[in-house]
């Protein structure tokens, strides 16, 4: 009977209650349960600071060397250049020094065609290297290079021989450099690089070969 007397107690002291909060009611946050603190978890490496940017000439800046043993021979430093060069960049210095169209030339790294669109922070094997080295593939070989403007001029002077000769000696230039091996394994590793493909590189080379020594024989 005490539990049934206590049990009619509290439900009427429910009934004097309001059964809904008032449209005003504010809760006291003073009377929360205290909760503790949210700790993000730590991250496994540690947020990378911006960089500042260097003030300008004291990027960091390496030795670029360009060669090339066939025709022409070339044999170039470009000292001092920034890191943020770009391969484009590269050939117009080179154009600049021997008139070699950007359009025909190539640059090799490792023996492989590098895109001109390369930074030359990009292609360091190592971060503490100094210099880069560069192979030149100049396509059609020293008969792609333009005259001078003032060797034009005095040619157009000289007997009708000498233009003959010239025409003559890089013709068989060209043709001793598509006799060479090198040049077809450069141009192999210029379709591999395009076509990501190396048994089809090799296909198209071998089959453009084939075909120019057909030419050859027939002429």
């Amino acid at each position: 009977m005490a539990e049934v007397a206590f049990a009619k107690m509290f439900l009427t002291s429910l009934d004097s209650r309001p059964i809904k909060l008032s449209p005003d009611h504010i809760e006291d946050p003073k009377t929360f349960p205290p909760r503790p603190p949210y700790i993000l978890p730590r991250m496994p490496t540690p947020m990378s600071k911006p960089s500042s940017r260097l003030p300008p000439g004291s990027e960091r800046s390496i030795d670029i060397t360009l060669k090339s043993l066939r025709n022409p021979p070339l044999d170039i430093t470009l000292p001092a250049t920034p890191l943020s060069t770009s391969i484009l960049d590269v050939k117009a210095a080179v154009n600049a020094q021997t008139r070699i169209p950007v359009e025909k030339m190539k640059l090799l790294l490792n023996k492989r065609p590098v895109a001109d669109t390369k930074v030359l922070k990009e292609l360091l094997a190592k971060e503490s290297d100094r210099t880069i080295d560069f192979s030149v593939m100049v396509i059609g070989g020293a008969a792609a290079i333009p005259p001078a403007e003032e060797k034009a001029a005095g040619e157009a002077m000289e007997t009708t021989e000498e233009p003959v000769a010239t025409a003559q000696a890089d013709a068989a230039a060209v043709e001793a450099e598509l006799e060479s091996d090198a040049f077809w394994a450069d141009l192999s590793g210029f379709l591999q690089q395009r076509l990501k493909a190396q048994d089809k590189a090799e296909e198209l080379s071998s089959l453009f070969r084939s075909s120019w020594q057909a030419s050859r024989s027939n002429s």
